[in-house]
């Protein structure tokens, strides 16, 4: 399990992707269909929280001939749906993979929808994500919600 809250309090409850680490930062949105390791790949996204607003991601898997540097630089990825088993001839990893190899976390099957009609078009705004329960409050957000028992 893993929660993104929202300053205001919102929480999206989904699953864990990538690495098991705590990721904080500014949310922006892509709308592209593909290009997920591109996206994350790319330098202009450097600390910030990544959420794709096209439901599947990584269905073709990633490959390091993809990248556009050398190291993600996202500081996190939300995504609708991330296909456990990419099925492109050329992989050489799945997503979920690439992101614990490269210690990113993200969080899968939340409504990226939802997320994205929460945030005003010119005020991009400040969110956790966490795989694991938080102690405190980080920078006076408040603290996640405790998971549904199982």
């Amino acid at each position: 399990m893993a929660v993104l809250v929202l300053e205001d309090g919102r929480a999206f409850v989904g699953a864990s992707l990538g690495a098991d680490v705590v990721g904080e930062g500014e949310v922006v949105f892509n709308t592209a269909m593909t290009g997920y390791q591109e996206v994350l790949t790319d330098p202009s996204y450097a600390g910030q929280m990544v959420c794709m607003t096209y439901p599947l991601q990584g269905n073709y898997g990633v490959r390091d001939a993809d990248a556009e540097s050398g190291r993600p630089w996202a500081r996190a990825l939300v995504v609708r749906w991330a296909c456990p088993s990419p099925s492109h001839h050329s992989s050489e990893a799945s997503l979920d993979e690439y992101l614990r190899r490269w210690n990113v976390p993200g969080i899968t099957d939340i409504d990226t929808r939802a997320l994205t009609r929460t945030s005003e078009p010119t005020e991009p705004s400040e969110r956790s994500s966490s795989t694991r329960p938080l102690r405190r409050p980080r920078r006076g957000w408040p603290s996640l919600p405790t998971p549904p028992s199982a």
